[in-house]
């Protein structure tokens, strides 16, 4: 198990699979922008809105069962504006074996109560 801690830890079940069985990449890339939506909004204290994801990236293919843990980490910091790396691990559900699932990045705009872009750490009034 990995020291670091998960933003989401979720185990996929059959209503997230797609047609052919396997674990739906809309649901694990939902997980993913789930997790970053979160840091986005702890760090900058406030409503933000995903604007672009990119470098998606699933190279192993979960099973109904297994659980996921997804890992995040601000990259970049901008006036408005946030750039969060994501990492999905899959662990077994019968065992140890963990295996890299998904990645990406996603960026945020810290918005105000009007929808108008923000300064990131600037608190709402």
């Amino acid at each position: 198990m990995s020291d670091r801690i998960p933003l989401i830890r979720v185990t996929a079940m059959p209503a997230d699979t797609n047609p052919y069985g396997g674990v739906f990449g809309g649901w694990l890339m939902s997980q993913m922008a789930l997790a970053a939506g979160s840091l986005a909004s702890r760090t900058a204290k406030g409503k933000c809105v995903v604007v672009a994801a990119n470098e998606l990236q699933f190279p192993g293919a979960p099973s109904v069962g297994d659980e996921i843990s997804v890992y995040a980490d601000v990259e970049r910091q901008g006036r408005t504006s946030m750039t969060i790396r994501v990492e999905a691990i899959a662990r077994e559900r019968d065992g140890e074996r963990e295996f890299h699932v998904a990645s990406g990045v996603f960026t945020f705009v810290a918005i105000d109560t009007a929808g108008r872009p923000r300064l990131v750490a600037a608190e709402e009034v």
